[in-house]
């Protein structure tokens, strides 16, 4: 393709292009292909297991005697400790590389996962989430920085459908291997599966990524204590986040610790930013129209993931279907992300606008939960195939279309041209991505005990003693059960508890239909942001052929 036929307006487009396609290699060469499919696997994983995690809780707090209040820690203390490391990532991936870095993480992660299972003790269970937390969570904020300086351009919008299809297939496909593991193992696989997959991932980063040549001290020093408090901050606003449904919000004296906490030091380290400039972060860089209403896009696109994550599984659980029995509702999901990825990752490739990719993905969403929200009380997982079929279309096109506009933003605003502002603009996504769905999770279970206890209230006003509907329910009931009971008192007793029953089981039918139509909604908001983005001055195809026409005359020499 010539220059001529890509019309953008004015030349600075062009030279950030030029400069972008200068920087990454023309070839995909072995080694960049082996620490692609390494950082890849890698964000992948991580999302893997804490699904794992929260769907085994119940199953590990019972193999290891744990209670319920200590056993909410367990996935809590992995999350937290995920939050904070992802900031802390940009001070140590810019002082040892992310080679170093991703190579140390994953053995360790590996060892502690192999021996989860086997530790019986409270107090060491937490310090391994917490070290596992730590481990996994840098794999994520290196993948963009990694991925945008190592692959060529015209593999970016393949790679960025591989990335996605990691990451969301990761969400879709645990509960089904979880509730085989489940029945045909053990729990204990909810973390020997990551090792193993982690253990791949280390040869990928072994063979993959070159090693970083030694870090040049220049400028000011690097401020430890300002990326501590900030990492601690969010770590504590987020257990507090996290927390808060169970200890009562407000009326908790450790969740006002938590929450208070957290906010001062937040506050310490942006008094620390503004005293003492740090030359490995560019707050002022992520401070732009694109950046900042895809850092929401990317907050609303994980809560609309709690279609899958909880209101389907909620909906198949109240009725008393157990792990492996959900699991094909949601399998649903994952199942075409490979093929609608590779039709997504042409479309990039191919000129298709993003924003487009994403605007079609979250109406297929929409569409999805509205058919989901004809609800009854009488659905199992074969009801929910077609339109998870659908949500999966949804979800991919959703996710790629967001994740190469935000490669796009990156490119187009500088970021390859210095590693601060790349690993500052990761940084910042990372901790959106998982405000946004913690927030998205606890506000979902939130609206829905809620909306439960509205829907409860106002069927009770229907079934009332002295009603003869409610009354002959009621003894029709009994006489069904007075063969099994130990007197009349009995059968009648038990025969209201049935009928309380299927009220409750008709509440939470109704209240999960409400989360549903709420998906939907946030969908069309959504919709509404795509809407205000601005166009990127050149798409996919476009840097491509910029970056043919630079290395053209090079491959021309014999």
């Amino acid at each position: 393709m010539a220059s001529s036929t890509i019309a953008v307006p004015g030349n600075a487009p062009i030279r950030v292009a030029q400069s972008a396609a200068a920087a990454m290699p023309a070839e995909l060469s072995k080694s960049p292909l082996l620490g692609i499919l390494g950082v890849i696997t890698g964000a992948g994983v991580v999302t893997l297991t804490g699904r794992m995690i929260s769907l085994g809780l119940g199953d590990l707090k019972g193999g290891l005697g744990f209670g319920f209040d200590d056993g909410s820690w367990i996935s809590s203390a992995y999350n937290i400790a995920l939050m904070f490391i992802g900031p802390f990532t940009v001070y140590v991936g810019a002082l040892l590389g992310p080679r170093r870095i991703l190579f140390f993480a994953a053995t360790s992660f590996t060892l502690i996962c192999l021996l989860a299972p086997l530790i019986h003790n409270y107090s060491l269970m937490i310090v391994a989430m917490v070290l596992a937390g730590l481990a996994s969570g840098t794999f994520y904020p290196l993948t963009l920085t990694f991925a945008l300086r190592n692959i060529p351009l015209r593999f970016l919008p393949y790679t960025i459908a591989l990335y996605a299809t990691f990451v969301d297939g990761a969400v879709n496909i645990a509960p089904s291997l979880y509730g085989w593991y489940r029945e045909h193992l053990s729990w204990h696989w909810m973390f020997w599966n990551s090792a193993v997959i982690t253990a791949f991932m280390m040869l990928c980063v072994y063979f993959g990524i070159p090693k970083a040549a030694a870090a040049k001290k220049s400028g000011p020093t690097p401020s430890f204590a300002g990326f501590l408090y900030w990492s601690a901050g969010l770590a504590m606003l987020y257990a507090a986040i996290d927390q808060g449904e169970r200890l009562d919000w407000w009326r908790s004296g450790l969740f006002n610790a938590l929450f208070l906490g957290g906010a001062f030091l937040v506050v310490c380290a942006i008094v620390s930013r503004l005293r003492m400039p740090n030359p490995l972060i560019s707050v002022p860089y992520i401070r732009q129209w694109n950046t900042v209403l895809l850092g929401i896009g990317l907050f609303w696109f994980r809560f609309c993931l709690v279609s899958t994550i909880i209101l389907i599984p909620q909906s198949l659980a109240v009725q008393g279907f157990v792990a492996d029995e959900i699991g094909p509702a949601i399998i649903w999901s994952a199942l075409p992300l490979i093929f609608i990825a590779l039709i997504a990752g042409l479309l990039l490739a191919n000129k298709v606008d993003a924003r487009f990719l994403m605007a079609s993905g979250f109406v297929c969403i929409a569409f999805a939960c509205y058919l989901n929200a004809d609800l009854t009380c009488a659905w199992s997982a074969s009801n929910y195939y077609r339109t998870e079929l659908l949500m999966g279309v949804g979800q991919a096109f959703a996710f790629i279309g967001l994740v190469g506009t935000i490669i796009l933003q990156g490119i187009f605003s500088g970021g390859l041209s210095k590693p601060q502002w790349i690993l500052t603009f990761s940084a910042f996504f990372h901790i959106v991505r998982l405000f946004g769905g913690e927030l998205g999770a606890v506000y979902m279970g939130h609206f829905i005990a809620q909306r439960e206890k509205l829907h409860s209230n106002l069927l009770g006003l229907h079934v009332q003693s002295g009603n003869w509907i409610t009354d002959t329910s009621v003894h029709q009931l009994a006489a069904g059960l007075f063969s099994k009971s130990s007197g009349v008192a009995a059968a009648t007793g038990r025969a209201v508890g049935v009928i309380s029953g299927r009220v409750r089981l008709q509440a939470y039918t109704l209240s999960i239909n409400d989360g549903f139509y709420l998906v939907a909604w946030a969908c069309v908001v959504m919709l509404m942001l795509v809407v205000l983005l601005r166009k990127s001055p050149l798409n996919y195809g476009d840097l491509t052929a910029i970056q043919e026409q630079l290395h053209a005359p090079q491959e021309a020499k014999p």
